[in-house]
């Protein structure tokens, strides 16, 4: 076995996958490797924190599009013959694991919950939700290299390992992509990336008015943490941008705190916010499906209930 690759656009994006690449290397045997553009100083970070290898990414002359790392990549791949390459599921992380098992010629399984090597079978067996997160499914792959995408903070960042020691090599320059950058717009952010956030507060149709997410926005405040929405609120009404829709035609949040204010509960939602630690609703309908995620439950009136818990949060120290 030749060994893992891991993939990343960010230092925290690579430490997260450190710490499973870490577990399933020391089970295969094999190497670790995190494929990175970084500095030579940056990379003993991923070394000190499990990694056998660094791979540094060379910069890009301005202008030049990221498309160009992909047949670098590929090429890399190709010579050095990995065993398995873990991506982050980002927007530009799925789009690079496409593109690059297109070339490479394998299997790619997006979005895994869980990742083990079965030693009998000698294996990686990948677990995903199907069916809207009714079911999980088990998939292994038969070409080589396995790939897989993970969403952000699955798993835990690895921890530090005092006096490892790791080699540090940076690629060649790639050659010139086709697809050039003609122009950069700054795009306006009304959040952070939730998929980071600690604290998730969710807006669903029970909120009546565009107006009253003003009580979601304080909620959230108040707790350091960042506004979503259901489908309905941000894809049919468009009350907030369609990057804030949790579920299955939006993106999966783990925050350590979840609260659904107003919130139904249908699979195609609560899919989406299944790695949550803790799951809080409020809803005036006690036999809304939330309840049945739920680890707390308030059931109420929104507009009655919100603004206690404010002041009663405003309240403590």
């Amino acid at each position: 076995m030749a060994g893992i690759w891991i993939l990343a656009e960010w230092r925290d994006q690579a430490l997260e996958l450190l710490g499973i690449g870490r577990q399933l290397a020391d089970k295969m045997g094999v190497s670790l490797s995190v494929m990175i553009g970084d500095t030579p100083e940056g990379a003993k970070v991923f070394i000190a924190h499990g990694a056998d290898e660094a791979i540094l990414l060379p910069a890009l002359p301005e202008g030049q599009s990221p498309d160009a790392f992909i047949p670098l990549i590929a090429e890399e791949a190709g010579r050095t013959e990995p065993d398995l390459i873990l991506i982050p599921a980002t927007y530009r992380g799925k789009e690079l694991a496409a593109r690059l098992a297109v070339r490479l010629k394998t299997g790619l399984c997006s979005s895994c919950t869980a990742i083990t090597f079965d030693e009998e079978s000698k294996s990686v067996l990948m677990d995903r939700l199907a069916y809207g997160g009714a079911a999980l499914q088990r998939v292994s792959c038969s070409t080589r290299p396995v790939m897989a995408t993970i969403p952000p903070r699955t798993f835990e960042p690895a921890p530090e390992f005092a006096g490892r020691e790791g080699k540090v090599r940076e690629l060649a320059a790639p050659a010139h992509s086709a697809v050039k950058i003609l122009e950069k717009r700054a795009r306006t952010r009304e959040i952070k990336d939730i998929t980071e956030s600690p604290v998730v507060v969710c807006a669903g149709r029970g909120v009546e008015k565009k107006e009253d997410l003003s009580l979601v926005r304080e909620l959230a405040e108040v707790l350091g943490g960042e506004v979503a929405g259901t489908r309905p609120v941000t894809e049919e009404l468009h009350w907030l941008p369609e990057e804030l829709c949790i579920g299955l035609s939006g993106i999966s949040v783990k925050p350590d705190l979840y609260i659904g204010l107003g919130v139904s509960g249908q699979i195609q939602h609560v899919t989406g916010i299944s790695r949550s630690k803790v799951i809080a609703a409020v809803n005036k309908d006690e036999h809304a499906p939330i309840f049945g995620a739920a680890d707390l439950g308030i059931v109420g009136n929104l507009y009655d209930v919100v603004p206690k818990l404010i002041e009663a949060l405003k309240k403590t120290p």
